[in-house]
This record gives C-alpha cells, sequence and structure tokens, in this order.
C-alpha cells in the first residue's frame, strides 16, 4: 500500500467529521478554513467549507496532503470550532 492509500483509508474514517484545513494557495499565501469532510473518491477528497453564511465546497486531492500543500486537522466530536487553535 502506497502513502496516499494511506492516507485516503484514513480520511474515510473521518467522513462526516469537522475538520480544520489550512492550504498554501503559493506565493506565501496561506488559508485557514473550517468545515466538514463530505466525501472520498478514488482521486480526491470533499470538504464542505464555511464561509460566514455560506457553505463552499471545495475538493483536494491525496498528493496535496502528501506534499504538505494542505494540512488537515480532524476535531474530536466534543471538541468545537471555537475551542480549537486556529493555525496561522
Amino acid at each position: 500500500m502506497n502513502q496516499m492509500d494511506l492516507i485516503k483509508n484514513e480520511l474515510k474514517s473521518h467522513i462526516g467529521k469537522r475538520i480544520i484545513v489550512k492550504a498554501n494557495k503559493g506565493r506565501k499565501k496561506i488559508i485557514t478554513r473550517r468545515g466538514v469532510l463530505k466525501a472520498i473518491y478514488p482521486s480526491l477528497f470533499v470538504v464542505d467549507i464555511f464561509n460566514g453564511n455560506e457553505i463552499i465546497t471545495s475538493s483536494f486531492t491525496y498528493s496535496d496532503v502528501l506534499t504538505s500543500t494542505v494540512k488537515l486537522t480532524i476535531l474530536e466530536d466534543e471538541v468545537k470550532f471555537s475551542d480549537a487553535k486556529m493555525i496561522s
């Protein structure tokens, strides 16, 4: 089993959980957002990101996680977003 399969299998067990996504968009632009892990597909995963009053659906590849372009923090059920430290 390769690294991307390990990442995929780990994420499968967390579908529906709240997460914090930290994405490097290039040129020193790093965004940190809160959301819910929505779905897992063969080559990517989908996150519903909370942006004020609206929900934006974003997709990321497993290679994004492998190369640390995207970092995920999975929150346990009892932890609220307000209690979690946002990574800047």
